[in-house]
């Protein structure tokens, strides 16, 4: 075989999207609140864009609004370059086919992101919290210098991760003074801080409680394997007692904090906006955008003096102005369709999940992205982009429009059902059914199978896990 190099011309289409079309995409994809800041920016950077005042919108009449587009008309001079062939959106071509991003979209991409930074919060955090304890604890300058070491060396569940010894050494400080400092911060709130594994973290919340004596510390000290396991009747004959008392023992230690430096964590509350609102009005559901905070733009009633002054004056300063207005234009375009899709997609997924919105989780059906793609005749991309971090408020709460979307099983009636309905059912029978004995996976799928859902018992015990609930054993109460 013989090898060798040769170059050859190939001759290839390849779709590369501009700009203009990298913004109608993230357009499309991006949730209320984001969209908001983005418009923004748009408005700040544009002088072609204003905002519509909410007073002047809704006192605009519809002759206005004509006239302002028989106002836009006039620019022949530049008719070619204001009417590109980018007024109509075609997402579904380039979702579909795919796409390289030009350099400069890329850029644009990587400051927006930048401009959408939020300032976080000022929130205590733990270490502050103990700093704060410690500094009232001691007034020894040494005892501080090791406190606030040991406060450092503490781990996102507040246990200490380093021995007397280490510290010692690490510190330059005899052993005997760290070990009084570890001793204290032990005592410090919240209960629990400072121990070197889960058996001291409990063991110090009980002392701190008055508890040092009781059988949940027994468990603890010499049973902490077994109690996590929920082996009440081998824990009962170890330490005589009844399998009642041990229960009871046990529902104290689960009332205690596993992981006290957990509720000083720093990560910031996630605030959901739905971007849809689905409500009843005259006996039917309607979708509506909730866009209320988001800028409604239009073109500025001034650019035809800009334009005006712009072909007076050098030929870049009216290639500029040309640029903005199309820019601005495009813009407009692109968020009005971002509405009427979002409204289209939900709309489809209603008519589906109707027996959803009357009557519950019960009755949701499998759905998914192709169907609803080819309800609203848009490629299944588009319709994931759409559905993708978007969230609705209904009469039955606030759900990501994802939750809509599930595989479904196969019933006695030939019908498909909604895994989410069958995980309800699963929720419903569990918490309906005597603690003193609990359903298996089993029992629960001969269950379902009676009111007609084939599920096998690991799918039950797929979507138990899923729910977070224990299995039966472990559900158990004596």
């Amino acid at each position: 075989m013989e090898m060798r190099q040769e170059i050859r011309q190939k001759l290839s289409q390849v779709l590369v999207m501009t700009p203009k079309l990298q913004q109608a995409i993230k357009l499309l994809q991006v949730p209320a609140l984001e969209l908001q800041q983005i418009l923004k920016q748009e408005l700040m950077i544009n002088p072609m864009l204003e905002e519509v005042e909410e007073a002047e919108e809704t006192e605009e009449t519809d002759d206005e609004a004509a006239e302002e587009t028989d106002e836009e008309t006039p620019v022949t001079e530049d008719e070619g370059e204001l009417k590109t062939s980018e007024e109509t959106i075609d997402w579904d071509r380039y979702l579909k086919d795919g796409f390289e991003m030009s350099e400069r979209a890329s850029g644009e991409s990587e400051e927006r992101e930048e401009f959408q930074d939020r300032a976080p919060v000022a929130k205590t955090t733990l270490s502050e919290y103990l700093l704060s304890q410690l500094r009232m604890a001691t007034a020894s300058e040494e005892g501080r210098r090791i406190g606030e070491f040991i406060i450092g060396s503490l781990d996102a569940n507040a246990f200490l991760t380093a021995s007397v010894e280490e510290i010692a050494r690490l510190v330059a400080a005899d052993e005997t003074k760290v070990a009084e400092m570890v001793a204290l911060v032990k005592t410090f709130d919240p209960p629990g801080i400072g121990a070197s594994d889960l058996r001291e973290c409990l063991l110090i919340q009980l002392e701190q409680l008055g508890l040092a004596d009781t059988l949940a510390a027994l468990l603890v000290r010499e049973h902490l394997e077994d109690l996590l396991e929920r082996r009440y009747p081998e824990i009962a004959r170890n330490v005589k007692k009844t399998v009642q008392e041990v229960q009871a023992a046990a529902e104290v230690v689960a009332g205690l904090d596993p992981r006290p430096g957990t509720r000083y964590a720093t990560e910031d509350p996630r605030y959901i906006v739905p971007d849809l609102i689905v409500d009843m009005m005259e006996d039917q559901y309607v979708v509506q955008l909730n866009d209320r905070n988001v800028p409604r733009l239009r073109i500025s009633r001034a650019y035809k003096e800009i334009l005006s002054d712009a072909r007076a004056s050098a030929k870049h300063d009216h290639d500029y102005v040309v640029d903005k207005l199309n820019a601005a234009r495009w813009l407009i375009k692109t968020i009005d369709q971002r509405r009427r899709t979002m409204v289209k997609v939900m709309e489809a997924i209603l008519d589906v999940q109707m027996d959803f919105f009357e009557k519950g989780v019960e009755h949701l059906k499998p759905l998914t992205l192709q169907q609803v793609a080819e309800r609203v005749e848009m490629h299944e991309s588009t319709v994931s982009r759409v559905t993708n971090n978007k969230y609705v408020q209904t009469p039955r709460g606030v759900f990501e429009l994802k939750y809509f979307f599930s595989t479904g099983l196969r019933t006695e009636s030939g019908e498909a059902a909604s895994s989410k309905k069958i995980k309800a059912l699963i929720q419903d029978l569990i918490e309906k059914e005597d603690r003193s004995r609990p359903l298996s996976d089993q029992d629960i799928g001969e269950i379902l199978r009676r009111e007609g859902f084939y599920v096998a018992r690991r799918t039950v015990a797929k979507y138990r896990d899923q729910l977070g609930i224990f299995s039966a054993r472990m559900r158990k109460q004596y």
